[in-house]
């Protein structure tokens, strides 16, 4: 396994979000790659808890889909197929058009989308990859959380995390500025009729990253 950052971990349920954190922050830079083991023994040895804590973190990770458990192979970090990332895309449309339509219906902007889309221009133009998905991420959960859902944002945020994932071992072509121009013209859209935009938005990029798959 990678040299991952640690905290030193307190005892109790305390050192195993200190494990998660380290290891989902492993997983999301792309220093763990997909399909990677993720042993109890090695996360014990590195973080110097109990076998039943580093047990503890991994099965929250394995709820958030970041890893997966399987038999005879123990636990590793996930790798969505297409037919994995059609069924997420599916899943956020369901719940960024739900979040969109209560945003409409109130009739208000998001207060932190604006914010939001300035981040995404400036990891764009700095051609930062990293950063850039982490501000993609801000200008959606912008969007969401304006719903003032606790639910929905939460179960977004867990969808995120699997995008971010990905996202990070596949890298769709984008001319410098694309992303921005396609995300600022998607909150207009999305504010207007979050029926339509939210599905052809995710649509779109769903053949993006299938295609830059199949590029290699």
């Amino acid at each position: 396994m990678p040299r991952l950052a640690r905290d030193a971990p307190t005892p109790g349920p305390r050192a195993a979000d200190v494990v998660a954190d380290a290891v989902r922050a492993g997983i999301l830079s792309g220093e763990l790659a997909p399909g990677a083991p993720l042993r109890e023994e090695e996360l014990s040895d590195t973080f110097g808890v109990s076998r039943h804590t580093a047990r503890t973190a991994l099965a929250r990770l394995t709820a958030e889909r970041l890893a997966t458990a399987e038999p005879y192979r123990g636990v590793r970090v996930s790798s969505l197929d297409d037919d994995a990332l059609v069924a997420l895309q599916q899943l956020r449309c369901a719940l960024e058009t739900e979040a969109l339509r209560i945003v409409r219906d109130r009739g208000i902007r998001p207060p932190d989308v604006d914010a939001a889309l300035d981040e995404l221009a400036a990891a764009e133009a700095s051609g930062d990859w990293a950063a850039t998905l982490a501000a993609h991420a801000r200008v959606h959960l912008a969007l969401v959380e304006a719903a003032g859902s606790a639910r929905i944002a939460e179960e977004y945020r867990r969808l995120d995390s699997e995008m971010h994932l990905l996202l990070t071992h596949v890298r769709p072509a984008y001319s410098s500025g694309a992303l921005t121009e396609e995300h600022g013209a998607y909150v207009t859209e999305a504010l207007r009729d979050p029926e339509h935009a939210v599905r052809a938005h995710l649509e779109h990029s769903t053949r993006a990253i299938i295609e830059r798959r199949r590029a290699g």
